[in-house]
C-alpha cells in the first residue's frame, strides 16, 4: 500500500491535476477569508470555514476523477491488479493519496488563522474542532469520489458524477425541512424504503422467494411498530435524511464539540465506500 501511496502522490504533482487542485481551492479560499474576516474586520474564523465548505464541491472532483478512471483508460489497470498487492491496498493507497493532498492543502489555511491571531481574537477550541471536522468530512467526500472513479473510463464522467453526488448530499439538508412530517407520509415513505431493499435485494440475489419474504418481513415491521409506537413515523422522512447528512455531523465540530459519534460516522461512512470500491473493481475483474 506504501508504493501505491508514494507513486500517487507523486503522481499528483508530475501532472497539472494536483497543481489545478491546490490553486482553485487556494484561490477560492482566499477570496472568501476576503470579503467574510477582512473586509469586514470580523474575526469569526468558523464562519470562513463554513462557508468554503462549498468549494468541496468543485475541488473534490477534481482531486478524485484521474484515480481509477485515468487507469482504465491507460489500460494500466490490468498491470496494477497483477501486480503483488490486494486490490483493497491498491484502493487504500490510491484513497490516502488523495487525503494527504486534500490536508497539504488545507494546511496552507493556517496561514489565515496566523492573520486572525496577530490582529484579532481567535476562537480556538472552535477553530481546532472546525479543523478536524473538516478532516473527517473531506475523507468522507474523497471516497464516494473515489468510488465513481472506479466506475469509469473518463475522467470528466467521473468528475461531473461526484459533482452532483457531493451536491445531493449537500442538499440533504435542506430537502429535509421541505419535506412533510405527518404521519400518513412517515407511512408511505417507510413502505417505500421497504420496496427499494426489495428491488436491490432482487437485483443481487435475482430470488424471487428471497425478495418475497423480504417483502412480508418489511410489511410485518411496518405494520408492528405502527400499532405499537405511530410516533416512530412522524417525521420519518425528516428523521431518515438526518441520518444521512455529512454536513449536518461537522456543525458540531464548528462549535468546539468533539462528538466521538460523528467521527466513527465519518470513518464508517468512508469504509463504506472504499469496500463498495474494492467489490466494484473485483467483480469487473473477474468478468
Amino acid at each position: 500500500m506504501i508504493a501505491i501511496l508514494k507513486r500517487e502522490i507523486k503522481s499528483y504533482f508530475l501532472s497539472p491535476i494536483g497543481y489545478i487542485y491546490m490553486g482553485f481551492f487556494l484561490l477560492a479560499a482566499g477570496i472568501f477569508f476576503l470579503f467574510s474576516n477582512l473586509f469586514s474586520q470580523s474575526s469569526g474564523f468558523t464562519g470562513f470555514l463554513g462557508s468554503i465548505l462549498f468549494i468541496y464541491l468543485f475541488a473534490i472532483p477534481l482531486l478524485t476523477m484521474r484515480l481509477f478512471s485515468e487507469e482504465r483508460r491507460q489500460r494500466t489497470d490490468q498491470l496494477l491488479l497483477t501486480s503483488p498487492v490486494t486490490v483493497g491496498e491498491i484502493v487504500l493507497g490510491k484513497f490516502f493519496a488523495a487525503v494527504a493532498v486534500y490536508l497539504m492543502t488545507l494546511l496552507v489555511t493556517l496561514m489565515y488563522v496566523v492573520v486572525i491571531v496577530i490582529f484579532g481574537d481567535l476562537a480556538v477550541w472552535e477553530t481546532v474542532g472546525s479543523y478536524i471536522g473538516f478532516a473527517f468530512l473531506g475523507a468522507s467526500y474523497i471516497a464516494v469520489g473515489v468510488f465513481i472513479s472506479a466506475g469509469t473510463d473518463n475522467q470528466l464522467t467521473a468528475a461531473l458524477v461526484t459533482f452532483f453526488s457531493l451536491m445531493m448530499i449537500w442538499l440533504i439538508d435542506p430537502i429535509s425541512q421541505s419535506v412533510p412530517a405527518d404521519l400518513q407520509s412517515g407511512v408511505i415513505s417507510a413502505a417505500a424504503l421497504a420496496l427499494a431493499l426489495c428491488v436491490f435485494i432482487y437485483v443481487n440475489t435475482r430470488n424471487l422467494y428471497v425478495v418475497i419474504g423480504a417483502a412480508l418481513l418489511g410489511a410485518l415491521v411496518i405494520t408492528a411498530l405502527y400499532f405499537i409506537n405511530q410516533d416512530i413515523y412522524l417525521g420519518f422522512i425528516r428523521k431518515f435524511l438526518a441520518w444521512f447528512s455529512l454536513n449536518k455531523r461537522y456543525q458540531n465540530f464548528s462549535m468546539g464539540i468533539l462528538k466521538v459519534d460523528s467521527l466513527v460516522y465519518y470513518i464508517c461512512f468512508s469504509g463504506l465506500f472504499l469496500f463498495l470500491t474494492v467489490r466494484l473493481i473485483e467483480k469487473r475483474r473477474w468478468n
